[in-house]
C-alpha cells in the first residue's frame, strides 16, 4: 500500500530495509515528484520511490500507545515499531480497537497474573487500564451478565505463540468471577487442561514450522447459571484432519499417539506385534520419526497418566491403543490384481499377515474384514449386487476405514473428557475459547493446507464484519457520514472455494467419484472454471498446481494429492463389520444404524468426501460463532529461537498478516483511520492558524475553522472527534513541520548569536587571565633554571673532589694490599724451605740409625760363626789326640768319662749360648724402644711441645750366667763392653737432646713474649683497620680489573700448592713473628721489594689470605688456620 502524502525537507518518514525490514530515517531532499533522498537512523543515504515511504509520528510517546487505533499514522511500521517498543518494556499486551494483540514475552513476568491484578480488572471498562488478557474476558463476562448473552474468544496465532497460556488465563479469570469448584477440589480450567495431553497426543503432529501443531479446533464452553456462576464446561472439535492419518509429506510426522505407541515399553510392543516406525506405511511416507529433545517413550507414559487422571479406564486405554495398532497394521496390507478383470487380492503372505493381526486387534473376522476390503455391495431395486474392487479402489477402502477408525476414536475421546470435566446441558450462558490453527503457506502446499486456509478465509469474513461493525458503531455514535465507505469482504474467495455447484470443493468432490479423474485432469477443470476469476491464478509451466489470492498472501496449492486425501468412503460393509465386533469398546464406535435410514440414504451414502465433512463442520462452527458476540485476541511469537528480548520483525509482520490484524488496518484505512479528539487535534495542529487559537472560539469551531484554511476536504468532525481520511494526517504534519521549521531557524538564529556574543566575552577574558598566568610561570621557570645551574656547579666542583679522594684512597690501599701480599709470600716461602731442611734432617737421623743397627747385626751373626768355626777346629784336633789315646784301654775308660763330662759340659754351653741369644734380643728390643722414644721426643720439639724425657730404662738386672768356658766368658764380657760403649753413646745423644729441648723451650717463651707485644700492635691498628675497611668496600669496584689477574694467578698456583695448606702452628707463627720485625707501628705499610721474588709464581693463594686475614682480625693466635685462608677472599 503506497503513500499519497506529500512530504517536505526534514519529514520522519518509515522506509524498507533488507535486514530490520523498516528503518526510519529523515527526507534530506526532493528528487522530483515521485522520489526523495533519505539519511537513514544507521547514517546510510538512499534514494527510494515516494509512494514506497511511509510518514513517522515523531511526537508519539516513547514507549508507545496502548490501542494501535489512536497511533497518528496507522500503518505497518507504526504497527510494528508500536510492538516493539512495548515488547522490550514488557508491556506484551496491546490494543487495536477491541482486539488485542499478545506478544508471548518467553519469561515469566512478575505480578503480572496474580490475584490483585484479577481485583483490579474486576469490573474495569475496556480501555481504562493498561490492555490484558483479563480486560478481554472481563468485557465478554459482563457482557454475559448484562445482556444474557452468550459470548465468545477467539485466540489465534502460530504454534509457540501462547496460545494455550492465554486460554489458561482466560479460564482462570473466568474461574476467578464464577468461583465454582469441579470434581475433586480442581477448578473447571483445571480440568481442561488436565485433559490437553491426550488431545495432544491424537490431535497434533509435526508440520513444517512446528513440531506439535494442533491439526483440529478447539472449541472450550464455559458454562454459567443464572448467577454467573460456572456451572459445567465442555469441549466442542472441529475440522480434525482426517487425511493426515493415510498421507503425509516429508518431513511431517503422522499423529503423535502413533509414535508414541512404536516407543511403548517392551511387552506393550509384542502385546500389539508392532516394531520400528520405519515398517509401517502410514509412518514411513516420511524420513522423519524422531523429534529433537521429546522422548516418545517419556511422552507415552503421559499420556497413559493422563488418561487416568480424565477418568479412562485401564480397559478403555487398552482397546484406544488397540485400535490405534490396527491402524498401523491396515496401513501395511497391499493389494494386488486378482484372476478376474477388475477384482484385487492380497498380495502376499506378508500383508495377509497384517490383515489377520488388524482382525484380531479389532476381534471381528478375517475373512469379513478381508471381503470388505476387496468387494463392495451395491443394492438394486430388484437384487442385492456384489463387485470387486480394483488395486485402487481397495487402496481408497483400506484408508477409508483407517480414517474412519481414527476420527472416530477421537470424538469418543473427546465425548469422554467432556463427561469428566461435568457439563451443564440447562445453561443459557456460555463464553466460549476457540483455539484454532493458523493461516499456512509453505514451499509445498497439499490438500491440507488448503482446508486450513479455507477456515481462516471464513473466519476472517466473521472478523472482518466485527471490525466493520466496531467501526459503524463509531461513526454513528460520533453521528458522521460513512454511508459511502466501503466494506472490504472476502466473500468472492468464500465462492471460490465452496460456491456450489462450481465451487473448487465441488469440483474436487466432483472429480474424486469419476475412477478415472486425475490431478492434472482435476486441474484442467479448475483452470477452464476460473481463468477469469480474480482470486485465481495458473502458474506458469505448471499443470497441477493453482494460486489463491487470499487475504493473508498469495498460496501456491500442489494438487497431487488432492484427490487421494478427499476420498472419505462411507462403506455399509464395514459398519456391520465393526458393529458386532467381539470388542465392545470397537462395537460401541459403530452403533447400528436403523433401516430406514439406511435405506433412504444409501444413495447418497455411497460417496462422501473429507472437504464435504470439512465444510459442514466449519458451517456448524460459524453458526457457534454468529450466535455469540466475539472477541478477538491475536497471539504473537516475537521470535523462532523462543528466547526473550528479541524481537523478529519480518516474523511478526507475517504473522499480523495471517491472523488478519493487517486486513482489520485496511479496513480502518478504507474509512477514517486517523480519530483524533478535538483538544488533540488543536494542540497538535493549533500552530497552523494562530490567529483562530487567540478568538477564543469553540474546540469543534476551531478545527473547522482550521480544515478550511488548511484546505482539507473529506473529513468529519463528529460530537467528540475528527475524523480524518489517509493521507490528511501527514499532509497536515508536513505544513506544521514547515512552520515549526521556519520557527525552529529564528530561535536557532537569536540563540546562536547570543551564544557566539557571550563566548567571545569569555573567551577575552579568559585570554587575558591566560596571558598573565603564563608570564608568571615563565618568570618562575627562569628563576628555578638560574637556582639549578648554580646548584649543579656546586654539585660537580665537590663531586669531582669526591671522586679523585676516592680515586687516591682506592689506590693507596690496593698498593697497601699488593705489598701486604708480596711480603707474605716471601715468609712464607723462607719458612717453607726451613721447614723442609728440618725434616730432611730427621729423615737423615733416622736412615743413620737404621745403618749403624744394620751393621752391628750383621757383626753380631759373623762372631757367631767364627766362634763356632774356631770350636769346631779345636774339637777336631782333640779327637784326633783322643783317637790316639784311646787305643789304651784305661785310657779309653778315662777318656769316656772325660767325654761324658765334656758332653754335659756342651749342652749346658749350648743351653747358655741359647739363653744369651735371648737376652741380646731382648737388649735390642730395649734399644730399638729408646730410639723410638727419641725420635718421639725430636718429632715433639719440632711442633713447639716441650715433653720431660722419660727416664732412661735401667740396665737389666739380670746378670750373665757364668761361663764354664774361658774362652765363651771372654767373649761375653768383649760383647757386655760393646754394648756398654754404646749405651754411653746413646746417653750421650740424650744429654745432647735433653739440651736441645731446653733450647726450645726458652726459644718458646721468647715466641710467647713476643706474640704478646704483637698483639697489642694489632689491638692499636684494628681501629684504623675498621676505619678503612668501608673505604675499601667502596673501592673494590674500581679495582675489580686490577685484582681480576691477580686472582686468577693466584687461583692457578692454588691447586699446585695446596698441600702445603696445613701448617704448623709453631711454624706459623715463627713466620709472623718474623715477618712483624719488618712491620711499622707509623702508617701500617711495607715497603716495596725491589723485585719479584723467584719463587713468586709457584706461591699458593693462602699466603694472601692469611695476610688479610692479619689486617682484619686481632686475634690471630685464637683462629683456625682455615679460617686465616678464607678472611683474604672475603675481604675482596
Amino acid at each position: 500500500m503506497g503513500s499519497q502524502t506529500n512530504f517536505v525537507e526534514g519529514s520522519h518518514v518509515w522506509i524498507e530495509d533488507p535486514e530490520t525490514l523498516w528503518i526510519d530515517g529523515e527526507v534530506k531532499k526532493i528528487r522530483g515528484p515521485d522520489e526523495v533522498k533519505v539519511q537513514t537512523s544507521d547514517g546510510k543515504k538512499v534514494t527510494v520511490n515516494i509512494s514506497r515511504i511511509y510518514p513517522k509520528d515523531e511526537d508519539s510517546p516513547a514507549d508507545g500507545v496502548d490501542d494501535m487505533t489512536k497511533l497518528s499514522y496507522l500503518h505497518e511500521p507504526g504497527v510494528l515499531h508500536n510492538l516493539a517498543t512495548r515488547y522490550q518494556l514488557n508491556m506484551i499486551y496491546t490494543y487495536t480497537g477491541r482486539i488485542l494483540i499478545a506478544v508471548n514475552p518467553f519469561k515469566r513476568i512478575p505480578h503480572l497474573y496474580d490475584a490483585q491484578m484479577m481485583e483490579q480488572y474486576k469490573g474495569a471498562s475496556l480501555g481504562k487500564l493498561s490492555p490484558h488478557v483479563f480486560a478481554i474476558a472481563d468485557v465478554a463476562f459482563r457482557a454475559m451478565i448484562n445482556e444474557g448473552k452468550s459470548n465468545s474468544i477467539l485466540v489465534s496465532g502460530e504454534s509457540g505463540a501462547g496460545k494455550t497460556e492465554t486460554t489458561k488465563m482466560l479460564m482462570q479469570y473466568l474461574a476467578f468471577l464464577g468461583g465454582h469448584k469441579g470434581a475433586e477440589g480442581r477448578t473447571v480450567e483445571q480440568q481442561v487442561l488436565e485433559s490437553n495431553p491426550v488431545l495432544e497426543a491424537f490431535g497434533n503432529a509435526k508440520t513444517v514450522r512446528n513440531n506439535n501443531s494442533s491439526r483440529f479446533g478447539k472449541y472450550v464452553e464455559i458454562q454459567f447459571d443464572s448467577l454467573g456462576r460456572i456451572s459445567g464446561a465442555a469441549i466442542r472439535t472441529y475440522l480434525l484432519e482426517r487425511s493426515r492419518v493415510c498421507q503425509i509429506s516429508d518431513p511431517e510426522r503422522n499423529y503423535h499417539c502413533f509414535y508414541l505407541l512404536c516407543a511403548a515399553p517392551q511387552e506393550v510392543i509384542e502385546k500389539y506385534r508392532l516394531g520400528n516406525p520405519k515398517t509401517f506405511h502410514y509412518l514411513n511416507q516420511s524420513n522423519c520419526y524422531e523429534l529433537v529433545g521429546v522422548s516418545d517413550a517419556h511422552d507415552y507414559l503421559a499420556t497413559r497418566k493422563a488418561m487416568d487422571v480424565v477418568g479412562i479406564s485401564q480397559n478403555e486405554q487398552d482397546c484406544i491403543f488397540r485400535i490405534v495398532a490396527a491402524i498401523l497394521h491396515l496401513g501395511n496390507i497391499e493389494f494386488d490384481k486378482g484372476d478376474e478383470i477388475d477384482s484385487s487380492a492380497i498380495k502376499n503372505d506378508e500383508s495377509k499377515s497384517h490383515l489377520q493381526i488388524a482382525s484380531d486387534l479389532l476381534m471381528c473376522d478375517s475373512n469379513a474384514l478381508e471381503n470388505a476390503l476387496l468387494k463392495r455391495v451395491m443394492v438394486a431395486p430388484e437384487e442385492v449386487i456384489k463387485r470387486s474392487l480394483d488395486p485402487d479402489g481397495s487402496i481408497v477402502s483400506r484408508d477409508g476405514l483407517a480414517k474412519t477408525l481414527y476420527s472416530r476414536l477421537f470424538d469418543w475421546l473427546v465425548d469422554k473428557i467432556n463427561i469428566s470435566i461435568g457439563q451443564d446441558l440447562h445453561s443459557k450462558s456460555v463464553i466460549g475459547v476457540l483455539d484454532i490453527y493458523g493461516f499456512e503457506s509453505f514451499k509445498t502446499n497439499s490438500f491440507e493446507q488448503f482446508c486450513i486456509n479455507y477456515t481462516n478465509e471464513k473466519l476472517q469474513q466473521h472478523f472482518n464484519q466485527y471490525i466493520f461493525k466496531m467501526e459503524q458503531e463509531e461513526y454513528v455514535q460520533e453521528e458522521i457520514d460513512w454511508s459511502y465507505v466501503e466494506f472490504i469482504d472476502n466473500q468472492d474467495v468464500l465462492d471460490l472455494i465452496e460456491k456450489k455447484p462450481g465451487g473448487i470443493i465441488a469440483l474436487l468432490d466432483e472429480a474424486c467419484m469419476f475412477p478415472r479423474s486425475t490431478h492434472e485432469t482435476f486441474c484442467e477443470k479448475l483452470y477452464q472454471s476460473f481463468k477469469s476469476h480474480g482470486r485465481f491464478t495458473k502458474p506458469k509451466l505448471s499443470r497441477k498446481d493453482f494460486t489463491i489470492s487470499h487475504y493473508a498472501g498469495d498460496v501456491q496449492y500442489q494438487s497431487d494429492q488432492f484427490l487421494d486425501k478427499n476420498k472419505d468412503y462411507v462403506v455399509p460393509e464395514y459398519q456391520d463389520l465393526l458393529a458386532y465386533s467381539n470388542c465392545p469398546f470397537v462395537a460401541a464406535l459403530f452403533p447400528p444404524v436403523q433401516d430406514e435410514i439406511v435405506k433412504t440414504s444409501n444413495k447418497s451414502s455411497k460417496f462422501s468426501s473429507i472437504g464435504s465433512r470439512f465444510k459442514q463442520q466449519l458451517q456448524q462452527l460459524m453458526e457457534t460463532l454468529n450466535s455469540t458476540d466475539p472477541h478477538y485476541i491475536r497471539c504473537v511469537k516475537p521470535n523462532n529461537l523462543f528466547q526473550p528480548a528479541i524481537f523478529e520483525s519480518s516474523n511478526v509482520l507475517h504473522q499480523l498478516r495471517c491472523s488478519g490484524v493487517l486486513e482489520a488496518i485496511r479496513i480502518s484505512c478504507a474509512g477514517y483511520p486517523t480519530h483524533k479528539t478535538f483538544d488533540e487535534f488543536l494542540h497538535r495542529f493549533g500552530i497552523l492558524a494562530p490567529e483562530i487559537m487567540k478568538e477564543n472560539n469553540d474546540q469543534k469551531v476551531a478545527c473547522e475553522l482550521i480544515m478550511a484554511k488548511m484546505g482539507v476536504s473529506g473529513a468529519q468532525i463528529g460530537k467528540t472527534k475528527i475524523f480524518l481520511r489517509a493521507g490528511q494526517m501527514a499532509d497536515l504534519d508536513a505544513r506544521r513541520s514547515v512552520i515549526l521549521g521556519d520557527a525552529s531557524n529564528k530561535i536557532q538564529k537569536r540563540v546562536k548569536t547570543y551564544i557566539a556574543q557571550k563566548h567571545y566575552v569569555s573567551v577575552v577574558k579568559a585570554a587575558v587571565t591566560v596571558q598573565s598566568v603564563c608570564r608568571g610561570i615563565l618568570s618562575c621557570k627562569t628563576f628555578e633554571r638560574l637556582k639549578k645551574d648554580s646548584a649543579s656547579l656546586k654539585i660537580q666542583s665537590n663531586m669531582r673532589g669526591h671522586i679523585f679522594r676516592r680515586s687516591y684512597e682506592t689506590l693507596r690501599l690496593s698498593v697497601i694490599v699488593l705489598q701486604t701480599g708480596i711480603r707474605a709470600m716471601a715468609a712464607r716461602d723462607k719458612f717453607k724451605t726451613r721447614k723442609q731442611m728440618k725434616r730432611a734432617t730427621s729423615i737423615q737421623a733416622h736412615w743413620r740409625r737404621h745403618r749403624d743397627f744394620s751393621h752391628y747385626r750383621k757383626l753380631t751373626v759373623a762372631s757367631v760363626w767364627i766362634q763356632s768355626g774356631w770350636r769346631r777346629m779345636d774339637a777336631k784336633r782333640k779327637l784326633i789326640d783322643l783317637r790316639v789315646a784311646s787305643r789304651d784301654t784305661g785310657t779309653l775308660k778315662e777318656t769316656n768319662v772325660k767325654l761324658q763330662k765334656r758332653i754335659e759340659e756342651l749342652t749346658l754351653h749350648l743351653q747358655l749360648e741359647r739363653q744369651l741369644k735371648a737376652e741380646m734380643e731382648a737388649a735390642k728390643d730395649l734399644e730399638i724402644s729408646k730410639l723410638q722414644y727419641s725420635l718421639a721426643a725430636l718429632q715433639g720439639k719440632e711442633n713447639g711441645f716441650y715433653e720431660v724425657s722419660a727416664p732412661e730404662p735401667g740396665v737389666s738386672e739380670q746378670s750373665p750366667m757364668i761361663i764354664t768356658e774361658t774362652q765363651a766368658q771372654v767373649e761375653d764380657l768383649e760383647k757386655m763392653r760393646c754394648l756398654t760403649s754404646e749405651v754411653g753413646s746413646l746417653k750421650m745423644l740424650l744429654q745432647s737432646a735433653k739440651q736441645r729441648a731446653d733450647d726450645l723451650e726458652k726459644m718458646y717463651f721468647e715466641v710467647l713474649e713476643s706474640e704478646d707485644r704483637k698483639r697489642q700492635k694489632l689491638e692499636e691498628t684494628e681501629r684504623r683497620v675498621h676505619q678503612l675497611q668501608e673505604s675499601l668496600n667502596r673501592m673494590i669496584y674500581s679495582m675489580s680489573g686490577q685484582f681480576s689477574e691477580l686472582k686468577m694467578l693466584l687461583c692457578t698456583t692454588s691447586t699446585s700448592m695446596s698441600s702445603a695448606a696445613g701448617r704448623d702452628a709453631k711454624d706459623l707463627d715463627d713466620d709472623i713473628y718474623i715477618s712483624s720485625d719488618t712491620s711499622t707501628d707509623s702508617d701500617f705499610t711495607f715497603p716495596a721489594p725491589a723485585s719479584t721474588p723467584e719463587k713468586f709464581s709457584s706461591f699458593y693463594s693462602g699466603a694472601f689470605q692469611m695476610i688479610a686475614q692479619d689486617l682484619s682480625t686481632p686475634e690471630i693466635s685464637g683462629r683456625e688456620e682455615h679460617d686465616k685462608e678464607g678472611a683474604f677472599d672475603d675481604y675482596f
